[in-house]
């Protein structure tokens, strides 16, 4: 029976953005659902953490995303899941429904690249890297109606042809009507999930792949090894406490 090579390190650093994002998300449930006023969690120094967050699980899902097989079982699973949070988002919290979150959009990445992973692992890894990240950098604003990234705008998109329903939506086109409270599109988000890829790719190229199969901090790898299921739960969990100190409060 062959044997995988755990790359213990990429755990490790999976696991790290899990506690962050456990942490980023009780914030959210006391600025948002306890209802304590917290000024910094609204500005810029917010949206760097949150934006850490997502784009390491991002990043690093294209990096592990040719480790292994079975993609398609793990492009099927990661997308019901995703699904899942859509169902029961809709059915409890219909004021905080997820559309689109982070999980539907790693499982469409993945599922998109597994027919292409063949075509793609053939292609020099170096120039896969710049396109993909020259594409994420010039549809980073797609969401908002423009070209550019952040506060740099290259063009503006026509609001009228593009951003239609919940399908464009999807695809990065919302419509005014549209609402998530955690809402990844695929574009830009499928270009950093590439950039991942082919960062994966020049690093095998050039025989570094060893370096993240040394250990760390062993309570980080077991949260980066599990970090799907402790996703699907921790926020049910922190909704709980959320109620119970609420209750306290009352």
């Amino acid at each position: 029976m062959k044997t995988v090579k755990r790359y213990r390190a990429l755990d490790g650093i999976r696991g790290a953005a899990v506690i962050s994002m456990i942490l980023y998300h009780a914030a959210w449930d006391i600025a948002n659902l306890i209802g304590i006023y917290m000024p910094w969690f609204y500005s810029i120094a917010g949206y760097i953490w949150q934006q850490s967050i997502c784009q390491t699980f991002i990043l690093l899902s294209g990096f592990c995303f040719r480790l292994g097989s079975h993609k398609l079982r793990r492009a099927l699973i990661v997308s019901a899941a995703g699904i899942a949070i859509t169902v029961v988002t809709a059915l409890f919290m219909p004021n905080d429904i997820i559309i689109f979150g982070i999980l539907t959009c790693l499982g469409s990445c993945m599922l998109i690249m597994t027919p292409m992973d063949r075509m793609l692992s053939r292609i020099n890894q170096f120039t896969g890297l710049f396109i993909a990240l020259a594409l994420f950098f010039v549809t980073r604003n797609v969401n908002y109606g423009t070209l550019g990234f952040e506060d740099i705008i290259f063009a503006w998109l026509p609001h009228d042809a593009l951003y239609k329903n919940t399908v464009t939506a999807f695809f990065g086109f919302p419509p005014y009507t549209f609402r998530s409270s955690d809402y990844f599109s695929l574009l830009p988000w499928i270009f950093l999930f590439m950039t991942g890829y082919f960062l994966y790719g020049i690093f095998k190229k050039y025989g570094r792949l060893g370096i993240f199969a040394r250990g760390g901090i062993k309570p980080l790898e077991f949260m980066g090894r599990h970090a799907l299921i402790i996703y699907l739960v921790h926020q049910p969990v922190l909704y709980a406490v959320t109620e119970i100190i609420n209750c306290l409060r009352a």
